[in-house]
């Protein structure tokens, strides 16, 4: 296998530490071992921390981010349920249809792509009809947007609802804050902005989503994603559910670790100084990011392509000629911007001053 050593800026996987590559080499032991329930449980408190929140029922779940968004929605909705979803891009509308496959009836709340939800549409839902669950996505891997989520915390909990939060873009780039923002329950990715490969996806259930999972009136739909189960494996009981992946746990334990010395705020603060940094950069380009300032997510920043521009073909001559990957437009932006992911490892300054060099002498050839 001759896999080549790309430089990692699009929407994901990130770039994976040397350190957390190397733990993924460390021997195998079971997934009842001593060893690796201490691990276990070093895991489980590590993803406290970068979550902000002190939920017992905080682990990572096997399968990717979409694992994760699986897993809280299939087991916080039943059928008959009412679930209202905020949707702005590609993975607004997977939750939908998630939420229906469940049997939940579904309400969007939508926005353009490369804007924000406005509370003002998820207040009239709730105030209009009686709403089990609200789910919306914290950074928008296909537009960029960085989402406010106080506000309409505020209003689901005082509405009686669950609020349902996707972190799979943001969890170790900016702050989360599960506990401080009302957050009932949350997921994320492992490849993004923890830098480690994907393959797991962190989730935590607040005391409401516990008291809806206790309240249940049938099974879980899906057995493998049922939390009511898994939860046994990683509580005090470690009762077997399924084999664990033993070396994702390593790399997400020292992926963990680098984020812990790092420091939470001082990864948010490195992840909007670089931002600010490529957009001025793409500014001397006469370059423009889709979206304005106020919401533009920093670990991932869609770009505008310019008209006469084909955009495929500049992300091909930036992979052939720099060893760069870069992310193309999904749904309605396909075709129309560039996905720059400045996420975790990959949030360098020579990243930037890379990938600005490569987008100049691409855009040059295109004007030939």
């Amino acid at each position: 296998m001759r896999v080549p050593q790309r430089i990692l800026l699009g929407p994901g996987p990130s770039t994976v530490d040397p350190r957390v590559l190397r733990a993924m080499a460390t021997p195998l032991v079971g997934h009842l071992d001593p060893v690796f329930l201490e691990i276990m449980n070093e895991v489980m408190q590590d993803l406290r921390y970068v979550f902000g929140t002190e939920n017992q029922l905080t682990f990572p779940m096997s399968g990717t981010g979409s694992a994760g968004m699986e897993t809280v929605l299939v087991n916080l909705l039943e059928p008959g349920d009412h679930a209202l979803i905020c949707v702005n891009g590609v993975f607004g509308t997977r939750m939908c249809d998630i939420a229906e496959r469940a049997g939940a009836r579904v309400t969007r709340v939508d926005a353009p792509w490369g804007a924000p939800i406005d509370p003002a549409d998820v207040k009239a839902v709730l105030e209009r009809e009686r709403v089990d669950l609200v789910a919306i996505v914290h950074a928008e891997t296909s537009t960029g947007v960085l989402q406010p989520l106080e506000e309409i915390a505020r209003m689901v909990r005082e509405h009686g609802a669950l609020f349902v939060v996707d972190a799979v873009t943001s969890l170790g780039g900016v702050a989360v804050d599960v506990d401080k923002r009302l957050i009932d329950a949350c997921y994320s990715g492992t490849q993004k902005c923890l830098s480690c490969p994907p393959g797991l996806s962190p989730v935590t259930f607040g005391p409401r989503a516990e008291e809806r999972l206790a309240r249940r009136k049938r099974k879980v739909q899906s057995w493998y994603l049922d939390v009511t189960m898994i939860s046994q494996y990683w509580g005090a009981e470690r009762f077997y559910h399924h084999t664990a992946p033993i070396s994702m746990m390593y790399a997400l334990h020292e992926a963990l670790q680098i984020v812990k010395e790092e420091g939470l705020e001082k990864r948010e603060e490195r992840h909007r100084t670089i931002s600010r940094l490529f957009c001025e950069g793409l500014a001397d380009l006469g370059l423009e990011p889709l979206v304005p300032e106020a919401y533009r997510s920093p670990m991932l920043i869609t770009v505008k392509v310019p008209d006469g521009v084909d955009e495929a073909r500049v992300r091909r001559f930036i992979l052939n000629r720099f060893n760069i990957e870069i992310g193309g437009g999904l749904g309605d932006l396909k075709g129309k911007v560039w996905r720059v992911g400045l996420m975790g490892s990959s949030c360098t300054e020579n990243n930037v001053i890379l990938v600005l060099e490569a987008l100049r002498q691409a855009l040059e050839a295109e004007r030939k």
